[in-house]
Formats: C-alpha cells, sequence, structure tokens
C-alpha cells in the first residue's frame, strides 16, 4: 500500500507530464514559427492522462475518472490518425 505521499508524488508526476505537453509544443511552434502539434503532445498527453487516471482511482473521483479516460481514447484515437496519415505518405 501507498502512502498519502507517494500517492501525491505520483498526482503530480501526471501533472508535470500534461503540463510539458504543452510546453514542448509551444517550443515547436515558435521554432517553425506556426502553430503545430507535435508527437511528443499526443504520447505526453497519454502518458500523463493514464498516471493521472490511476491517481483519480486511488482517490475515487468519478468526475476526474470520467474526464481523464474519455481523454485519453481521445489521444490514442489522434496517435492512430497521425500514424495511419505517416504510412500512408511513405
Amino acid at each position: 500500500m501507498l502512502s498519502a505521499t507517494a500517492w501525491a508524488a505520483i498526482g503530480f508526476l501526471g501533472q508535470a507530464f500534461f503540463a510539458s505537453r504543452f510546453i514542448v509544443q509551444w517550443i515547436v511552434s515558435e521554432r517553425r514559427r506556426e502553430s503545430v502539434v507535435p508527437m511528443y503532445f499526443w504520447y505526453a498527453s497519454l502518458v500523463g492522462g493514464a498516471i493521472l487516471l490511476i491517481y483519480a482511482i486511488y482517490r475515487r473521483d468519478p468526475v476526474f475518472i470520467v474526464g481523464q479516460g474519455s481523454g485519453i481514447v481521445v489521444y490514442l484515437r489522434n496517435i492512430a490518425l497521425v500514424r495511419r496519415r505517416a504510412v500512408a505518405g511513405s
């Protein structure tokens, strides 16, 4: 059984992944001088969302669970769409 401190650390780790996606997206967009959503954005969304979903389940927060659970579906779909476009373009 994990301590409350360990669970808080897990929650903060999820938030860090989730926040990093916006920072990376901003940096890539600035470098290219156009709005760009790099693959890292979707992977960080997926990892951060999954960690936060685990934390939400631990907290037994149905609002948080539904929000993160549905977000994961969107992130997986976007990853699949980007990969399909990459394969089709090859």
